[in-house]
């Protein structure tokens, strides 16, 4: 159980708080699973499309690609394409999570995510036609402006705070001594194994490497098995 509980540590405290809700406001609780309700199904229409567009960005993108046009070398084009991502996009924020984690693996820069999902949070183009609408456009202009400066002044202090290699997975570098699932990232969706099954199983909902099978892969076969994770759990 306890397992369990750490595995799970966000749903845990979920749901004691809606065991803390109807001890002390039992009124509540209703409008409490309704909102929660509203927002799964949201999930559940917008994930399967998110989970699809990582795929293809991690198979058919090639790394260099994305290095040169995302990476620490990108500098004003990389900036100026990370913003017009966030400005351009669809959807709600936690969208942006998933698709961002698949561009540090492929080796965009903190810099660059921070400011693509910054400006997919602020600044996206169907709410600055609205915001010109209700608030002026003089006003929605000068809000920008600002906004789009502490964008870019906080991708730079946080580059210097965040190290990009508690985030990255070197895809290029296979030559490693053993393959690990992160238990943090993995939904259990069951892809690894249904493509790689002599090496992955699921257990407790989360995929797992089988014991004493990674010395007998080669190089390649621990390239496709990486790979077969559409949210780049296998390490």
């Amino acid at each position: 159980m306890k397992q369990i509980i750490r595995r799970n540590k966000i749903l845990a405290l979920a749901l004691l708080g809606y065991i803390i809700l109807f001890i002390f406001n039992g009124d509540m609780i209703l409008n409490a699973f309704n909102e929660s309700a509203y927002y799964l199904v949201e999930m559940i229409k917008i994930l399967p499309a998110i989970f699809i567009l990582t795929s293809l960005i991690q198979t058919w993108v090639p790394t260099n690609v994305i290095m040169k046009n995302f990476g620490d070398g990108a500098g004003i084009k990389g900036m100026t394409i990370s913003l017009a991502i966030g400005s351009l996009s669809a959807g709600p924020i936690y969208a942006a999570f998933p698709i961002c984690r698949t561009l540090i693996n492929k080796g965009a820069s903190i810099e660059n995510i921070i400011i693509i999902l910054s400006s997919w949070a602020v600044i996206k183009v169907p709410m600055l036609i609205n915001e010109s609408k209700f608030m002026g456009v003089e006003y929605m202009l000068i809000r920008w402006i600002f906004t789009v400066i502490a964008i870019f002044i906080m991708a730079k202090i946080m580059k210097v705070w965040i190290k990009e290699n508690n985030f990255k997975v070197e895809y290029d570098s296979y030559n490693q001594s053993k393959i690990t699932v992160d238990e943090h990232v993995c939904i259990g969706c069951g892809s690894c194994v249904r493509n790689f099954p002599e090496i992955f199983t699921i257990k407790n909902g989360k995929a797992e490497v089988i014991e004493n099978i990674i010395e007998q892969l080669s190089e390649e076969e621990l390239k496709q098995s990486k790979e077969s994770c559409p949210i780049n759990a296998i390490r």
